[in-house]
């Protein structure tokens, strides 16, 4: 079945992109700042306090860097879901519903097995375009249930 290629777009939250990649930009910044401004004011820091501090920095900055980089990337095959920690390829015929809702902070994939698989890639923070996005991730689901495809 050929999917139009509207449908395959890859699935990226906005809210969550932008506040993670200004955040990792200010993380980045403040470090140097922070050691200059305590060396200002006479406070030295010793190197355990100075690795302990970029060692801050560098987790913060690692959790702003992979949550800017979450999304879902659909293809004919099936869906590739990379959210903070892990990234998991589903075929079609996994998934059987998508929730999406208030109750729910992002889009819920119910899968074959009985589990459900959270898609950070489309958020209700977005308000309508997350909306928006949920109905594409389900006409898809839709499109590729077993059994005669959708009339159009």
């Amino acid at each position: 079945m050929t999917v139009p290629a509207e449908l395959l777009r890859p699935f990226r939250p906005r809210a969550a992109r932008w506040v993670a990649s200004v955040l990792l930009v200010l993380v980045v910044a403040a470090l140097p700042v922070l050691l200059v401004v305590l060396s200002a004011a006479g406070l030295e820091m010793s190197w355990p306090d100075r690795y302990g501090a970029f060692l801050i920095a560098a987790v913060l900055a690692w959790v702003c860097f992979r949550q800017a980089r979450v999304r879902a990337t659909p293809d004919d095959a099936g869906l590739t879901v990379r959210n903070v920690v892990r990234t998991r390829r589903l075929e079609w015929a996994q998934v059987v519903a998508v929730r999406f809702g208030p109750n729910h902070p992002w889009a819920q994939l119910d899968l074959a097995d009985g589990t459900t698989l959270p898609v950070m890639a489309v958020q209700t923070a977005d308000g309508a375009h997350g909306r928006k996005e949920a109905g594409r991730l389900a006409a898809l689901v839709r499109l590729h249930e077993p059994g005669e495809p959708p009339a159009r």
